[in-house]
């Protein structure tokens, strides 16, 4: 049992882009109000859960709410480029509907999950998908025994969610991927398994702390 480890991906806040529905890909976008928030509650719903390290995307949205963390357990901060949301080529900085409009040929195939496709300058999905995977098993072999908070991107939770899953690339989702929302998994030498997802119970009003 020595060599498991406990595993919290973790996405970043809500940042004006999220909301706008806005491709952010790799560009550099902060949180928003609602996202500094969201990341003061997890911030506190991490404080016991007896963390040993953090690692996070090195972009502002994942960084700064790994930070809120940090901050709140004491623990150092480390950030890896391996972390990144998908780099979506010319798709980055344009809404869902202005990409149908302007790439509905691409688009199409974006929204079929196709693995070999990315749009120019982009990562196809499959190359995305090993990218990630293979930095979460990187890191999570790193910290055997201890619990690992990875601080990260939807689509990188996605590519996370379907290798515990074993569930393939093209097939549709139907699994949240809600900002801050908690996500576990175990890792061993095997590979990932899911032990629980979604989980925005911290994020709920706290109406009843006043009574």
């Amino acid at each position: 049992m020595q060599d498991i480890t406990r595993i919290i991906a973790v996405r970043h806040g809500e940042t004006a882009w999220n909301v706008d529905t806005r491709l952010q890909g790799q560009i550099d976008i902060a949180l928003n109000a609602n996202g500094q928030e969201q990341a003061r509650r997890l911030s506190e719903a991490m404080a016991d859960e007896g963390l040993d390290a953090i690692v996070s995307s090195d972009l502002l949205r994942a960084r700064d709410t790994a930070k809120a963390v940090a901050d709140r357990t004491g623990l150092p901060l480390a950030t890896d480029t391996g972390l990144r949301e998908r780099h979506f080529g010319v798709f980055q900085g344009h809404t869902y509907a202005e990409v149908e409009q302007r790439w509905p040929e691409e688009s199409a195939r974006w929204r079929r999950r196709e693995p070999d496709f990315g749009a120019e300058g982009g990562e196809t999905l499959q190359g995305f998908y090993d990218r990630c995977v293979a930095t979460a098993e990187r890191l999570a072999r790193a910290h055997p025994g201890r619990t690992l908070l990875l601080v990260t991107h939807g689509g990188v939770l996605d590519c996370l969610y379907r290798a515990a899953s074993r569930i393939p690339l093209n097939a549709p989702r139907t699994w949240d991927l809600a900002n801050t929302g908690v996500n576990r998994l175990l890792y061993t030498g095997e590979g990932f398994t899911l032990v629980g997802w979604a989980d925005v119970q911290h994020l709920e009003d706290r109406a009843l702390d006043e009574l």
